[in-house]
């Protein structure tokens, strides 16, 4: 596929005001017990009453993306520039969506088998886990262009951002690690040894912990990302297989996606015990949490992408939309709208954009 242009008005975001990263020498250690992973003084922000919504997503857009009709895998929203990063990954690449003008307006080429991605406007940088070559790309987010790569990974998939220690995390699936990225230098720092699969992997700013699916053990694993050392596992049961998870922060919730059984489950982070469990369609893959509806999407590899919303404590569903192999999703927390790309519709692939009900 020909590379798409990247138009001049991408090069005037190197002027955004951006927040400067703090260092890691000040970083406080994370918080986290053999039974919780809220510390006590933390209190929680009062919240609206939510109000059951009317069940469903309404279509509102269909885009035409480029490339081949192939494989999608993880998204990234940067809310400093309203792009979505979306990884075609049997294409090899890494699209860049705006979400304001409704186009695709670059990408970033050459990372092959392209699994998870992250933007960290911080540094002005897009990471990709470029799965085929066992290595994590970094691109400017200016120039699109790869500025380095960090080889040696077996599997790479999820990425975190320890803001507070200002270092990237990537699970390594099938190496049975956690990598630790310098963001300033784009090197490796360290491997952590999780003893088994490793899925997402999140940062959760109101502890300071990097939180790992380990999923063939059935566990969350929580790391110091100062220390850079586990400090807590936890056992999540009634999961099979749990590899994408999101953090709900201000309600202290961590949703857990199970490819083994098709299970959605609730972890309370202020005890650690499974508080919930949902049924979801076969091999979900993929969650998107939109903090100001407290709505949740888990897609699945099964075609079929499911909302939820939060009730108080309680995730009561939403609806469901069918589409096929609609196993990832992102949402723009500004509108609230749902973008689920779709690798084969009548032989091109797709973007499809939802509004959630009220």
């Amino acid at each position: 596929m020909a590379r798409i242009p990247v138009f001049a008005r991408l090069g005037a975001l190197a002027s955004l005001a951006l927040p400067v990263p703090r260092v890691a020498a000040a970083a406080q250690r994370c918080y986290a017990t053999p039974s919780s992973m809220t510390p006590p003084a933390w209190s929680a922000p009062a919240h609206q009453k939510q109000t059951a919504p009317r069940p469903g997503l309404t279509s509102v857009n269909e885009i035409e993306l480029p490339g081949p009709a192939s494989r999608f895998d993880y998204q990234s929203f940067d809310s400093s520039t309203g792009r979505i990063y979306i990884n075609h990954m049997d294409a090899g690449n890494t699209l860049v969506f705006d979400a304001s003008a409704g186009r695709v307006v670059g990408e970033i080429a050459n990372v092959p088998r392209a699994t998870g991605v992250l933007a960290v406007p911080a540094h002005h940088q897009v990471y990709v886990s470029a799965a085929g070559a066992h290595s994590v790309m970094i691109a400017d987010d200016r120039t699109l262009a790869i500025t380095h790569r960090i080889a040696g990974i077996r599997f790479p998939d999820g990425l975190a951002y320890a803001a507070d220690a200002d270092k990237i995390f990537v699970s390594d699936e099938t190496g049975a690690a956690d990598f630790v990225i310098d963001p300033t230098s784009g090197t490796k720092r360290s491997r952590i040894p999780l003893g088994g699969e490793a899925g997402n992997s999140h940062y959760d700013p109101v502890s300071r912990c990097i939180l790992v699916a380990v999923q063939t053990r059935n566990q969350l694993v929580a790391i110091d990302p100062v220390s850079e050392k586990i400090v807590a596992r936890y056992d999540v049961p009634g999961s099979d297989h749990p590899h994408g998870f999101v953090v709900d922060e201000s309600d202290r919730l961590a949703f857990v996606s199970c490819e083994g059984n098709a299970a959605l489950i609730v972890v309370d982070l202020r005890t650690m015990s499974a508080v919930q469990r949902l049924t979801v369609a076969d091999d979900p893959d993929v969650l998107a949490w939109d903090p100001g509806l407290r709505r949740l999407y888990v897609a699945a590899e099964s075609g079929v992408l499911s909302s939820f919303w939060l009730d108080g404590a309680t995730l009561r569903p939403a609806g469901d939309v069918r589409a096929p192999h609609a196993h990832t999703v992102a949402v723009d927390p500004r509108t609230h709208r749902v973008y689920l790309p779709l690798e084969n519709v009548d032989g091109r692939p797709l973007l499809r954009v939802y509004q959630p009900h009220r």
